[in-house]
């Protein structure tokens, strides 16, 4: 009987320390497919442009197909195991963190390598559809797939504001909130930084044209950066106004107009007009040279064009637009 009673006791014992766990867990919110103690137990879902994907554990062997991807993995502490097109990616992406020698080049980004890819074992590839949909089935038979749209319907609002959304997306798929949320905040601390450079100057509040000028099949071409785009945000930022707008937004950000569409700004007081070209392709001082389309415009008659180094990278992620605001307010203000 003794024996009976002390068994008794020891399974309600038993059973309270099991409910009181129970309880536990639960207060804090979290759950075995939740818990992110446990990699294996852990499931993330997140809205990418194919529709709802969910990640099971924490990916760690990373493909980048793109290089704003491959580029905020580094901002996150992370080095991919992949990337398309690593040779371009360091031309073109002047920032101050660099891949390891262990990452590997994956083909280019609009024709990724499938074998390079399925070589490295990945737990995740990250694509976009305007490049990848067509490559989709092939990749998810090597591993999960999340594919950004970054010129879908809502993301050519606002290319600088869908950059850091997807950032926070992609954080949260690799369990790094917090390296996100600093390196969003160093990036707003230095974009205010250069701002008072620029409030330095006394150019707070002057309009601009951005520009991207290049020879294509021997025609010059100018790019018009507009607001929605990542130039136009950031020079936003900065405290300056576009002088250029269209009706609804640009795809890519910018609109495609010869050097007679400039004709349209000469009424901007004290207009400052940014230019990106390459040093053996610089059109203003090759095939507009001494053409008074060019030359009798009131900017440049008055002195305020200013040439950015010709690999400035304008589709960037949170590293490239650090770059990109000090190359902006470095044309312009001479100290």
């Amino acid at each position: 009987m003794k024996k009976l009673v002390i068994l008794s006791f020891l399974m309600i014992v038993t059973f309270l320390a099991a409910c009181g766990g129970n309880d536990s867990s639960q207060k804090n919110g979290e759950s075995d497919t939740d818990n992110t103690a446990n990699n294996d137990q852990r499931t993330v879902t997140v809205e990418d442009a194919m529709g709802e994907q969910t990640i099971e554990g924490t990916p760690e062997n990373i493909v980048a197909l793109e290089w704003s991807y491959a580029e905020n993995l580094l901002a996150l502490g992370i080095q991919p195991a992949g990337v398309a097109d690593l040779d371009g990616f360091g031309k073109w992406v002047n920032i101050d963190k660099a891949f390891d020698e262990s990452v590997a080049d994956v083909g280019t980004r609009q024709e990724p390598n499938l074998e390079a890819i399925k070589r490295q074992d990945p737990d995740l590839i990250i694509a976009v559809k305007f490049r990848h949909e067509q490559y989709l089935d092939q990749l998810e038979e090597i591993a999960p797939v999340v594919m950004f749209a970054p010129y879908g319907d809502e993301a050519i609002q606002d290319h600088y504001g869908n950059m850091i959304s997807e950032m926070n997306k992609l954080a949260k798929i690799v369990d790094k909130k917090e390296e996100a949320e600093q390196a969003i905040d160093d990036l707003n601390a230095y974009i205010d930084k250069q701002k008072q450079r620029v409030a330095d100057a006394g150019l707070e509040g002057a309009t601009f044209l951005a520009t991207q000028a290049f020879s294509a099949q021997n025609t010059p071409t100018i790019r018009l950066f507009t607001d929605n785009s990542m130039v136009g945000k950031v020079m936003n930022k900065l405290g300056f106004s576009n002088a250029h707008s269209t009706e609804e937004p640009e795809v890519y950000g910018y609109s495609e107009v010869t050097i007679e569409a400039l004709q349209n700004y000469q009424d901007q007081e004290d207009l400052q007009f940014l230019y990106i070209a390459q040093e053996d392709d610089n059109i203003f001082e090759t095939e507009y040279k001494g053409n008074p389309a060019w030359e009798k415009l009131s900017f440049v008659e008055n002195g305020n064009t200013h040439r950015l180094p010709g690999d400035t990278w304008t589709f960037g992620g949170v590293l490239s637009n650090k770059v990109l605001a000090k190359q902006l307010v470095d044309a312009m203000v001479k100290e």
